[in-house]
């Protein structure tokens, strides 16, 4: 028995959108060798909700990588997810810095 041992971090994606298309892009963007989790979410808001997903990614020992990597796959991930699912945003967090991405003209900045 192998027992390996990394540097625990990670990153999460959110982003709202129909769960069978976000599944669909992440299936396709996985065949590139990524394995991530996909959880259901909803989010509620003032006057709304909608449904949507968090994504995770993980420091896996088989396969080690480095934050600044895990968070560039994430933060790719997520523009494919928001141009696929039509979506204005996502956001992407790690244990550090969380990173809010948009396009549409209203945001704060």
């Amino acid at each position: 028995m192998k027992t390996q041992t990394v540097k625990t971090y990670w990153a999460k994606i959110f982003i709202a959108g129909p769960i069978d298309q976000i599944k669909q892009v992440v299936r396709e963007y996985c065949l590139e060798g990524a394995c991530v989790t996909v959880t259901p979410t909803t989010y509620i808001y003032a006057m709304g909700e909608e449904e949507g997903v968090e994504i995770g990614f993980i420091n896996y020992p088989r396969f080690p990588s480095t934050q600044l990597d895990l968070t560039d796959r994430a933060m790719l991930l997520g523009y494919l997810l928001m141009n696929a699912c039509h979506q204005g945003s996502f956001t992407v967090i790690t244990p550090s810095d969380t990173h809010f991405v948009s396009r549409r003209n209203d945001t704060a900045k």
